[in-house]
């Protein structure tokens, strides 16, 4: 079986498993994320939880919570080992999210994140190595979440191993961000 057909069995499973919880356990939304990068490309997949109930400062309507966002992704890399070959492997990160944000929850936000993530193979790209599996992935972004729950963003993302071993050639993403909030 291949890769991508091992990551979308595991995607569909995990998200029929999670619509089967209590209320109290719900996914709070769902996204897509597109990213580019040097040569490496990604698609990536996440449920999110909002910490409900969650407001560490509040002023003028707006208050800064928080998510957690749990994600599986595939990377294709276009010069995999520096070479013209290309490859392809997963990743699964879990990361919590400050936001900051109107009190509705709707309209402008920003929001900044530092979570952990597994790859299921050594990143070697475009004269760039990652010398671990685990890494540690951080964020930037800001978006917008219309009345009807639609959050469309874009964040600037940076994984690296927070030099745990050499190489940590770090690899960084624009991304392009697609959720829907139940």
């Amino acid at each position: 079986m291949s890769m991508k057909k091992f990551t979308f069995k595991l995607t569909v499973a995990a998200v029929a498993l999670i619509g089967l919880q209590t209320s109290s356990y719900a996914v709070d939304s769902v996204s897509v994320e597109a990213g580019a990068g040097s040569k490496v490309q990604m698609l990536r997949l996440g449920a999110q939880w909002d910490w409900k109930n969650t407001a560490w400062w509040q002023s003028n309507g707006t208050h800064i919570g928080g998510y957690w966002d749990l994600t599986v992704a595939e990377w294709h890399e276009k010069r995999y080992n520096n070479t013209d070959s290309s490859k392809n492997f997963t990743d699964i990160g879990f990361t919590p999210v400050f936001r900051f944000q109107r009190d509705d929850k709707k309209g402008f936000y920003g929001e900044a994140g530092i979570g952990v993530h597994l790859f299921s193979s050594l990143y070697n790209n475009d004269t760039k190595k990652l010398s671990t599996a685990f890494q540690f992935g951080d964020h930037v972004g800001t978006g917008y979440v219309f009345a009807n729950g639609l959050d469309v963003g874009l964040k600037l993302q940076h994984f690296s191993n927070g030099g745990i071993k050499q190489p940590n050639g770090g690899v960084n993403f624009a991304v392009l961000k697609a959720a829907y909030r139940f």
